[in-house]
């Protein structure tokens, strides 16, 4: 069958939207030529937006499928949804994007043109569905998620800071791997790269989520590196815009991005709402740009002024005064504030003047992943706030009271800015938990009266595979499915014919494992814990031997690549199993022992797996959360 695809060439993501159409239907399919000669009358399907101009919408995704014998058409709102229309349409015929990367898609063979006639209307349930960058990553792993994010409906993605410096440097420079080689790497290189990540969203048309911390490092002329301690010192005129805590002004514990501000400064305020717009002007790519103070918790301005009025409200008088600027500049930027630690608590006298310009991010960094979110019949009274002493909330009833009050402050949208993938995920080995909590997390936002919802995740969190991110990306766009039918569909592609009897071993893994505990919740000497860690090497012991004894035969290239990975992550099971069990039981020698095994471990692989696991992050993560020893500390 000779087909013509049709399209505008003027639209960047429609003609690779074509492109992709190709070059999947190319793979699946013998029976199909395309061809571009308009003069000769072929089969045709038509790409493009739809006729209805009262459709069209740049931020609501919207797509119709109808392609029979041939001829047909996928029609969007915008040309990103054309392109994810693209992407539902190949996996409506069977193709599963399971991993990034097209080393881990599994693409069917079919046997006949009828197999490609298809009929589907959808419309994006949520408006909001990214992930944002954390972790080591080299320009790869970036690209590659990229790529993956439409296959799964995904319309977002966060680059952290003015350039992804921090996130880049910690791959090349193999930190926490001492078994690796630190490679160099420079702002320049990083500014290279950052233009292509700027080229890939832009191909695809994704909404570009930028900064978020660094703009207090901009106003006193620091470089935004990372959570990284100073390489210089503040000279006199800078040391009075920041925050006196405990009777000093300063870096907060040496780090910049760390450090706070007097924001009852006027000069912090100017300058602080000047870098934001300068940067605006400077950067029309950038849909959402994200405004937020400094990281960490416990550093705020303890001065007579700042005193006067709570972080919040201070926070709020900045971003009116941003607003102010930008409408001045005629610059239509939205701007996403943060409601994240001390900024969980509303604003006492201060309001956001002008909503439309903002989008509110509810971050619950604290909160516990044994459980999803669930609105109880009355929410707890939020505690009182008190200056640099404050805990932050683990339960979700907290979290979501801290929600509630800002809602009715700010009636603007709003989007759930979640941790399931940044540290909580290494807690529950088998990944099947932490799947089920993203599940019924995303089905719960509109109770929650949310609008979406960006993971701020390691890019390379796929040990032992991807169901989570598989998931959320499905659950964002919308999904009758349910979480089993899910889990069905990417364990048959991923593990063959046998994908019960390696669900049902993650499964097991999973039920064994405690995220909050990983997490750093809770005390060390945990007697559930150790009592889990021993059933859970049981439960690794006897697959590996079932595995040994009665070795799989992968009929499938896809099928076999999972399985290595398995047969690797049994090995990081057990090791990680038994550092958890001697770390729950207080037994300090072993703990550092079976610390050391598994560390030695992972740090040998990394170059095997590195697309599987950021060693960076695990062991940051189990040092700093968790409570293992630093090796060399």
């Amino acid at each position: 069958m000779y087909i013509r695809l049709a399209y505008s060439k003027e639209s960047e993501t429609i003609s690779f939207a074509a492109s992709e159409l190709k070059y999947y239907l190319s793979k699946i399919t013998n029976s199909i030529v395309f061809v571009d000669d308009s003069t000769i009358q072929h089969s045709t399907i038509a790409l493009e937006l739809f006729p209805d101009s009262q459709k069209h919408s740049d931020t609501d995704d919207e797509y119709h499928i109808e392609i029979s014998k041939g001829n047909g058409h996928i029609y969007g709102s915008n040309s990103r949804s054309v392109l994810l229309g693209i992407y539902k349409y190949l996996t409506l015929l069977g193709c599963r994007f399971l991993r990034p990367g097209k080393a881990y898609e599994y693409l069917p063979m079919l046997s006949s043109t009828e197999d490609l006639d298809i009929c589907c209307h959808e419309k994006a349930e949520n408006k909001y569905r990214g992930v944002c960058i954390e972790g080591a990553d080299c320009p790869e792993n970036i690209f590659e998620f990229i790529d993956w994010l439409p296959k799964l409906g995904f319309n977002t993605f966060f680059l952290q800071f003015e350039l992804p410096y921090a996130f880049l440097n910690l791959w090349y420079s193999h930190k926490n791997n001492p078994m690796l080689s630190a490679e160099e790497f420079s702002l320049e290189k990083a500014a290279e790269i950052s233009l292509l990540i700027d080229k890939e969203l832009q191909k695809r048309s994704l909404k570009h989520h930028r900064v978020g911390h660094g703009w207090t490092c901009s106003v006193l002329n620091q470089n935004t590196l990372g959570w990284v301690e100073a390489d210089n010192t503040l000279d006199k005129s800078q040391l009075p815009l920041t925050a006196l805590v405990n009777g000093e002004r300063g870096f907060f514990g040496g780090i910049p991005i760390n450090t706070n501000l007097c924001y009852s400064n006027p000069d912090v305020v100017e300058s602080f709402a000047e870098k934001v717009v300068a940067y605006a002007k400077k950067h029309p790519e950038v849909d959402y740009l994200h405004v937020w103070l400094a990281d960490a918790a416990n550093n705020h301005c303890e001065c007579e002024n700042c005193q006067k009025s709570i972080p919040t409200d201070l926070y709020v008088r900045i971003l009116n005064r941003i607003d102010a600027l930008l409408t001045e500049k005629k610059l239509k930027t939205k701007i996403v504030f943060l409601i994240y630690e001390e900024l969980l608590w509303a604003p006492q006298k201060e309001e956001i003047l002008n909503p439309d310009r903002f989008v509110m991010m509810f971050a619950p960094i604290s909160r516990t992943f044994k459980k999803s979110y669930q609105m109880p019949k009355e929410l707890p009274a939020s505690p009182a706030y008190v200056r640099n002493k404050i805990t932050l909330p683990v339960n979700l009833e907290e979290n979501l009271s801290f929600l509630s009050q800002w809602q009715k402050a700010f009636n603007g949208e709003c989007f759930d800015y979640d941790y399931p993938l940044g540290r909580a995920h290494y807690g529950d080995m088998g990944y099947v938990h932490i799947s089920k909590i993203i599940y019924d997390d995303i089905k719960y936002l509109k109770e929650l009266h949310l609008d979406g919802y960006i993971s701020c995740q390691e890019l390379r969190a796929f040990l032992p595979n991807g169901l989570p991110n598989y998931v959320m990306g499905k659950c964002l766009f919308g999904t009758t499915q349910t979480f089993e039918e899910l889990a069905e569909e990417y364990f048959s592609a991923a593990y063959g014919e046998n994908w019960k009897i390696y669900y049902k071993y993650l499964s097991q893994v999973s039920a064994l494992c405690d995220c909050d505990y990983f997490n750093g919740k809770g005390p060390r000497e945990n007697k559930t814990v150790q009592e889990n860690m021993m059933k859970l090497k049981e439960v690794l012991l006897r697959f590996k031997k079932n595995q040994e004894t009665c070795p799989a035969t992968h009929p499938s290239a896809i099928t076999d690549i999972f399985c290595k990975h398995l047969d690797y992550h049994n090995e990081y099971c057990i090791l990680l199993a038994n550092a958890l069990y001697y770390l729950a039981g207080g037994e300090q020698e072993n703990t550092q022992k079976a610390w050391n095994d598994f560390h030695d471990f992972i740090c040998s692989h990394e170059l095997d797996f590195q697309k599987a696991l950021d060693v960076y992050r695990v062991i940051e993560v189990s040092t700093n959360y968790a409570g293992f020893p630093v090796i060399g500390g």
